[in-house]
């Protein structure tokens, strides 16, 4: 015998060690209840999942997306990136689809000159990524392609060529020529060190003479900055007055989301969803990580 009951033959009820009987029954409602309990736990462990996330969401940082060349050479069409949401404080802007949360502005504080800021339009609620040039009491003007801050140029370097990865989310546009590199074919573009008297420093393109070069002087008056792209010949910014989809005018501070930090993935378009391995091979990998 190896110790099975025959086929067929009844199980006798389980007995526990003080020689009690305990009906199938029991057995069965216990065994329910454990896995209520395992249902239970399971629930627990996804809403605070959801919990954290929304917090992480909400407080901390902030997916974004960038769909055009307006901040070249900094961030490319088709960086993921993500920013920052305390620097500036809270509004309801902040919250996970404009939750009406937050009475007014809450840690309010004004970005730092240089700060590349996530905001949304003043008219029609976009989501638009510039550089903070001017503060509320500053006086902006341009002169010549060049950024004239209370009156003082703004010191500008040609520091050397930026070469452009020509793909489906990239172009060579007026100002640039094609190139061929190891990498491939290449658009390239005149780059310049631009420096605040702050000292923080970053890198602009210009295309040449547009009428965008000459501009202002304009004072920026309380609650309002004045924020341009770094790809000064494409980007619809303070230069423009505000309008849907296009230029944005000075924006008022109450429409400010978090400051850019960090790429996070980046990609050239032309991945497809049907295709998995172009998910890898589209990527920008040397992009990954990049801080702003």
């Amino acid at each position: 015998m190896n110790g099975k009951p025959p086929i067929g033959a009844t199980t006798a009820p389980q007995r526990p060690q003080d020689g009690r009987s305990v009906p199938a029954s029991e057995v069965e409602t216990a065994s329910e209840a454990e896995e209520g309990e395992d249902w239970w736990s399971f629930t627990k462990f996804v809403l605070k999942v959801v919990l954290v996330v929304l917090v992480f969401r909400t407080f901390l940082f902030a997916p974004f997306t960038i769909p055009s060349e307006s901040m070249l050479p900094a961030l490319w069409k088709g960086d993921y990136l993500v920013a920052a949401k305390w620097p500036y404080g809270y509004s309801n802007l902040s919250m996970p689809f404009q939750a009406p949360l937050v009475p007014g502005r809450v840690l309010e504080d004004l970005p730092g000159r240089g700060d590349v800021a996530i905001f949304k339009h003043p008219i029609d609620g976009t989501d638009y990524i510039k550089r903070v040039i001017g503060l509320p009491g500053d006086t902006v003007e341009m002169r010549g392609g060049r950024v004239v801050l209370n009156g003082q140029p703004v010191e500008q370097q040609v520091v050397r060529e930026f070469d452009l990865p020509l793909s489906a989310n990239t172009q060579c546009v007026r100002g640039g020529f094609e190139i061929e590199t190891p990498r491939g074919t290449a658009c390239r573009y005149r780059m310049a060190r631009e420096t605040l008297p702050s000292g923080r420093s970053y890198t602009v393109l210009d295309f040449g003479a547009t009428p965008q070069d000459d501009f202002g002087p304009v004072l920026v008056p309380r609650d309002r900055l004045f924020v341009m792209g770094d790809n000064r010949d494409n980007s619809q910014d303070s230069r423009f007055d505000a309008q849907p989809q296009g230029g944005v005018g000075l924006v008022p501070t109450d429409r400010l989301v978090g400051r850019a930090s960090m790429v996070l993935w980046s990609t050239d378009g032309s991945a497809e969803w049907i295709k998995p391995w172009t998910w890898f091979t589209a990527a920008r990998w040397d992009r990954i990580g990049e801080g702003l």
